[in-house]
């Protein structure tokens, strides 16, 4: 991998197919790759404690199983509410640049775990704070899938966007994969030798594992990654998207595919603990695993067929996923549950892919409308301020969409200490699915079915 020219690139047209294999598609891969070990990282910082509370009553924390849920769930608002500044500081400060500051604070979550995970004298609200520093973890991904946007030409930005997300997603699978293998052993231990607890668990592995890589990818984005002067643009040219109809559309529906996927993977080896707690939890990166798998699919299947055609059928498969979970939990069936777990995963993956192949489609198509006319100079000016709120939108509906990694954890937390059982939670994820149905429906396939003119001719 050839060291970059300069960290900053002021001429970059990747629509010109000249420029693009000359040289474009070089630098724009090579800025994948070290933007996807950055954003994998924050993933699995952001999805560390989803198996880490599982561990902690054996280690002697004596939390609540309601606690617990919210220990899962609280790096979920975080890193919600984090993706706002992240998505704003690309443009601000440069993706390069950017990239190196937020894999540098990934440090921060890894170590506060490492040390307070061996003291199970912790109080409650004290451990609260150290999760919620994870929430850091989640803010990569708004930055990340920003800065990627302005690499590639929009024919690419579907799998482009996909890659990108998948690479960061797999972090959960990762890291659901290998903490409990690790946190098993003694070996990685530098902080304390003796384990937690009865139960022999090296908890603090769980953070130490992650800081020789945090390094790396920080290392990596200076060296190796660039800046783009195209891609600048102030704090007001960019929240000009609040006032965007699409804007808080797709918001939703990311909520619906994206909230679902972060939300399931944080809650997902709790909910197997509480539901079949003959079943381990070390099974639970199988649905992080699929999902992020096939989150570059939907990006294709979007570039070749349209977003909205996928993700109104991809909203319909998880509401009748979501029906079949709930019928194996009532009869405690375990195979059936799983297989019901995992298609919903595929679906939050792909509907991940179709979505963010919308967005850039859907405001392309509305700033060449409002050009249409006008003369190639306007068109210019069309395509980059097209760019620029896309990447904004990206971000922004990242977040929005990340806060269910907060909700659906608590909203089965609060089922379970209700009614027993998740069935109340996944009957509200169930009606969430068919309002996303019902307004993908209105807002972007409803004309096409009219022979109109519309957003959905632009294969949105």
């Amino acid at each position: 991998m050839s060291k970059r020219e300069t960290a900053w690139i002021s001429e970059w047209n990747p629509e010109d197919a000249k420029f693009w294999e000359a040289k474009g598609k070089f630098i724009a891969r090579r800025n994948l790759i070290w933007s996807i070990l950055a954003e994998h990282l924050g993933f699995s910082i952001w999805l560390i404690w989803s198996i880490v509370a599982t561990k902690l009553p054996q280690a002697g924390f004596r939390y609540t199983t309601e606690q617990l849920f919210q220990l899962v769930a609280l790096p979920g608002l975080v890193g919600s509410l984090m993706r706002f500044p992240y998505t704003f500081a690309v443009p601000r400060f440069g993706g390069r640049n950017w990239t190196i500051v937020s894999a540098a604070l990934l440090f921060i979550p890894a170590i506060a775990l490492a040390y307070f995970v061996t003291r199970p004298d912790t109080p409650f609200r004290l451990m609260l704070i150290v999760t919620a520093t994870a929430g850091l973890g989640g803010g990569n991904f708004a930055s990340s899938m920003a800065n990627i946007s302005f690499f590639y030409p929009n024919r690419m930005k579907g799998w482009a966007l996909g890659l990108n997300a998948a690479g960061g997603n797999i972090g959960v699978s990762g890291v659901q994969l290998l903490t409990p293998i690790l946190i098993g052993s003694g070996w990685v231990s530098l902080y304390m030798a003796s384990p937690q607890g009865s139960a022999g668990l090296y908890l603090q592995n769980a953070g130490l594992m992650w800081l020789p890589l945090i390094a790396l990818a920080v290392f990596g984005a200076y060296r190796y990654m660039n800046n783009l002067t195209c891609a600048r643009s102030t704090l007001k040219d960019q929240l000009i998207i609040v006032k965007r109809k699409h804007t808080w559309v797709m918001s939703w529906l990311y909520i619906g595919t994206f909230g679902s996927f972060i939300g399931y993977s944080a809650a997902f080896p709790l909910l197997l603990k509480t539901q079949f707690p003959a079943i381990t939890v070390s099974i639970a990166f199988l649905g992080p695993l699929v999902g992020s798998v096939a989150r570059p699919l939907g990006g294709m299947l979007a570039d070749k067929v349209g977003g909205a055609r996928v993700t109104l059928w991809n909203f319909v498969v998880m509401g009748a996923a979501t029906i079949g979970v709930m019928h194996y939990v009532e009869i405690k069936n375990f195979t059936g549950f799983l297989g019901m777990f995992l298609i919903l995963f595929v679906t939050t993956g792909i509907g991940n892919g179709s979505t963010f192949r919308m967005i850039p489609s859907i405001f392309r198509a509305e700033k060449l409308r409002e050009a249409k006319g006008l003369g190639d100079a306007a068109r210019a000016l069309a395509l980059k301020a097209a760019g620029i709120e896309s990447a904004a939108v990206l971000g922004f509906t990242s977040a929005i969409g990340a806060c269910g990694g907060y909700l659906i954890p608590r909203g089965f937390g609060a089922s379970i200490a209700a009614t027993g059982g998740p069935n109340l939670a996944l009957e509200v994820f169930l009606t969430f699915y068919v309002a996303c149905v019902a307004l993908t429906w209105r807002y972007y396939l409803r004309n096409r079915q009219r022979g109109a003119r519309s957003l959905a001719e632009a294969r949105v």
